[in-house]
C-alpha cells in the first residue's frame, strides 16, 4: 500500500500518468497525458500574423523556455493591436477535455490573463469564455480528480476573475454567456437606487440552477465617481474544485466571483441550492484566494430555507473575490449539539477551578504516601491541561467567529492542540501509575525521578507532536481545516497528529481497566458465597465508573461517530461525556475520593475550632 508506479502515455499523447496502490491494487492518481500541443497550434492555423498578435503572444508566454522561435516575429509585430486570438480556439475545442489537456487549457489561460488581460472587449471575453467552457463543462469533472496540480482549479478561477475583472462596457453594459460561465458587467455611481447581476445557468442534464449578486443602494452611496462592476458566474467550478483537491465539503450552488471598485465592501449574494436538502446545515463562504480554501468568515447567512440561502459578504479585491454556498452531509442541523457543548463547557471549567482549589485545600493532607502523593500530581495537572484546552475551545471559536487573522488562528489551534494532547498524556501517566500499584508492589520510584518522568511525558511527547505537525504542514498552508481553528484533515490529515496519539492512550487505558477489574474481581480461596461475589461486582463496578472518565475513555464514544455520522444519538452521546469531562473530573477524582473527603471534613472541623477560639 501506498506505493507508487509511473507509466508513459500512449504514442499519440506526450506525458505520464502515476498509479498509486490501494489495496494490492493499482489506483490511478494523477494523469499527465495530453494530446493538446500548445506549440502546434501556431504551426497550423489557419489566419495571416496580422490577425494572430494574440496567439503570437501566449506562444512566447507558454514556451519561455524557447523564446527564439518566436522573437524575430514578436518584434515586428508588438505595436500592432490584436482584435482577439480566437485563432486558436478551433483546435482547442476539437481537442479531448482529458486530465492532461485540462492542465495545458489552465496554464494556457493563465498566461492569457496574465499578459493579454489590458483592455478586454466583447470579441476577447466571448473567445476565453469559449476556451474556459471546454473545461468547465459538467459531463467531464471527474477528470478533474487525475489532473497533477491540485491547485489547478483555484488557478483556473483567479484567472478567469483577473481576465474578466478588466472588461470594456459598451454604453454601460456588456454581457457574456455561455454554457458553464457568465460575465455581466455593469457601470454603477453612488445614484444608482441598488445594482443587480441576475444568472440561470445549466448545471447539468437536469436543469438549471439561478444566482443573483445584489449590490446595496446604502454600499452605492460610498462610490466617489462612476465605475464599473463585474460578475462571473460558474455552476460547476464548485464541484470541480472538490474533485480536484480531493476535498469532500459539499459546495451546493453556483461560484459567484464580483470585481468591484474598493469602496464597496459589502454585496448581498442569493444561491439556489443544487441539492434541496432538510437535514443539512448550510455555510456561507468565501474563497480565500490566498489561502486557496474556502472561507466562511468572509460571510454571513442573512436566511437559509429548503431552496435557497442568502449571504452577505464582504469583498476583498485581494483575497475574497469569488462566493458561494458549503453544505456538508455529515453535519447534523441541531441545536440540541451547540447548547450541550455550551452548557457543558460553562459546568466543565467551573468543575475543574473548584477541582484545583479542593485540590491546594487538601494537598498537605491527602499526599503523605508516595502513591498517594503521585495520584494527586497527575490528577492536578489532567485537571489544569483540560481547564486551559477547554478556554482555548472558547477562544479559537471567538477568533473564528470574528476575526479574520489567521496567524492568531494558527496559534490558537497550536496550543488546542498541545493541551488537550497534554490532557491525553497525563491521563496515559495516570493509567501507568495504577499498573504500577497493582503490578510492581516491591519496586519502588522515588519522587524526582517520578516528576522528570511525568512532565517529559504529560508535557514534553505533546510538544514534540505539536512543534512537528505545525511545522510540517503549515508551510503548505495545510495546518488549518477550512470552518475552524482546529487541525486540517483533508488537505494534509494533520488531525491524525492528535487523534493516532489519542486513541492510543484510550486503547493503553482500556487494558489498565481490564487488569483493573481481573485483579479486583479475584475471590479469596473457599470465599465463594453470594455475598461476597455481590460485593466483588459492586466493587469492580465502582472502579470502572471511577477510572473510565480520569482516563480519557469516554473519548471512545468518538469512533461511534465516526462508523455512524448522521447518528443523532452517538452526537449527543459524544457531546454530552467530552462536553462534560471537566465535571466528571471533579466528581470522580476528588469529590469521591475517601481520602479527599476526609481531609475536606478535618479541615472544616479545623476552621470551626479557630472559628471558635478566636471568639
Amino acid at each position: 500500500n501506498g506505493a507508487i508506479c509511473i507509466q508513459p502515455c500512449s504514442p499519440s499523447f506526450h506525458g505520464e500518468t502515476s498509479f498509486v496502490c490501494e489495496d494490492r491494487k493499482w489506483q490511478m492518481f494523477t494523469d499527465a497525458c495530453a494530446s493538446l500541443d500548445v506549440q502546434s497550434l501556431f504551426q497550423h492555423i489557419h489566419c495571416t500574423p496580422l490577425h494572430c498578435t494574440s496567439c503570437l503572444i501566449v506562444a512566447v508566454a507558454s514556451f519561455p523556455f524557447c523564446p527564439l522561435i518566436f522573437s524575430n516575429l514578436f518584434s515586428s509585430l508588438q505595436r500592432i493591436s490584436e482584435p482577439d486570438f480566437s485563432c486558436i480556439i478551433p483546435d482547442i475545442l476539437s481537442s479531448p477535455a482529458i486530465p492532461g489537456n485540462i492542465a495545458d487549457i489552465v496554464e494556457l489561460l493563465k498566461k492569457i490573463s496574465l499578459l493579454l488581460s489590458e483592455n478586454v472587449n466583447r470579441k476577447k471575453m466571448q473567445s476565453y469564455s469559449r476556451i474556459a467552457n471546454h473545461i468547465l463543462n459538467s459531463s467531464i469533472i471527474s477528470n478533474w480528480a487525475f489532473v497533477k496540480d491540485r491547485n489547478a482549479s483555484s488557478i483556473l478561477l483567479d484567472s478567469v476573475n483577473l481576465f474578466a475583472g478588466n472588461l470594456l462596457l459598451r454604453n454601460g453594459s456588456e454581457s457574456v454567456q455561455e454554457h458553464f460561465i457568465s460575465i455581466k458587467g455593469y457601470s454603477i455611481h453612488k445614484n444608482t437606487s441598488g445594482k443587480s447581476f441576475d444568472f440561470s445557468m445549466e448545471f447539468n442534464n437536469t436543469g438549471d440552477i439561478t444566482g443573483h449578486v445584489v449590490i446595496p443602494e446604502e454600499e452605492l452611496l460610498k462610490l466617489p465617481k462612476t465605475s464599473k462592476a463585474i460578475s462571473i458566474a460558474l455552476p460547476t467550478l464548485g464541484a470541480i474544485i472538490e474533485t480536484n483537491r480531493l476535498d469532500p465539503g459539499f459546495v451546493n450552488g453556483m461560484v459567484l466571483s464580483v470585481s468591484l471598485p474598493e469602496e464597496l465592501q459589502h454585496i448581498l449574494l442569493i444561491f439556489e441550492k443544487v441539492n434541496k436538502l432538510e437535514n443539512v446545515k448550510s455555510q456561507c463562504v468565501g474563497w480565500h484566494s490566498t489561502e486557496r480554501r474556502w472561507d466562511n468568515r468572509a460571510c454571513k447567512m442573512k436566511s437559509d430555507n429548503i431552496s435557497s440561502v442568502v449571504c452577505i459578504c464582504r469583498h476583498h479585491r485581494r483575497t475574497f473575490k469569488s462566493f458561494s454556498i458549503l453544505m456538508s452531509p455529515t453535519m447534523l442541523r441541531n441545536a440540541v449539539l451547540d447548547y450541550i457543548t455550551r452548557v457543558g463547557l460553562g459546568l466543565s471549567i467551573f468543575s475543574l477551578v473548584l477541582c484545583l482549589v479542593i485540590e491546594t485545600v487538601v494537598w498537605h493532607h491527602v499526599t503523605k504516601t508516595e502513591i498517594t502523593y503521585m495520584r494527586h500530581f497527575c490528577l492536578v495537572n489532567i485537571a489544569t491541561s483540560l481547564l486551559i484546552a477547554d478556554v482555548l475551545f472558547i477562544f479559537a471559536a471567538i477568533v473564528h467567529n470574528t476575526a479574520l487573522n489567521y496567524q492568531l488562528c494558527v496559534a490558537a489551534t497550536f496550543f488546542l492542540h498541545f493541551f488537550y494532547l497534554a490532557m491525553f498524556f497525563w491521563m496515559f501517566t495516570l493509567g501507568i501509575l495504577i499498573l504500577y500499584g497493582l503490578l510492581l508492589i516491591f519496586f519502588k520510584i522515588t519522587r524526582p525521578v517520578f516528576i522528570a518522568t511525568a512532565f517529559s511525558i504529560g508535557y514534553g511527547c505533546p510538544l514534540v507532536i505539536s512543534i512537528l505537525t505545525v511545522a510540517i504542514t503549515e508551510p503548505k498552508n495545510g495546518y488549518l481545516r477550512s470552518g475552524a481553528c482546529w487541525l486540517s484533515w483533508h488537505e494534509t490529515k494533520a488531525l491524525l497528529a492528535f487523534v493516532v496519539p489519542a486513541l492510543g492512550i484510550i486503547v493503553v487505558n482500556v487494558v489498565v481497566v481490564v487488569v483493573v477489574v481481573v485483579k479486583t474481581g479475584r475471590s479469596s480461596v473457599g470465599e465463594g458465597c453470594k455475598s461476597q461475589d455481590l460485593s466483588n461486582m459492586i466493587r469492580i463496578s465502582k472502579n470502572v465508573v471511577l477510572l473510565t472518565p480520569l482516563l480519557g475513555l469516554t473519548w471512545g464514544f468518538g469512533l461511534a461517530t465516526i462508523v455512524d455520522s448522521r447518528s443523532l444519538a452517538f452526537h449527543v452521546t459524544f457531546a454530552l461525556l467530552n462536553a462534560f469531562q471537566g465535571f466528571f473530573v471533579l466528581l470522580f477524582g476528588t469529590l469521591l475520593d475517601r481520602k479527599t473527603r476526609e481531609a475536606l471534613r478535618m479541615n472544616r472541623i479545623s476552621s470551626k475550632r479557630k472559628c471558635s477560639l478566636a471568639k
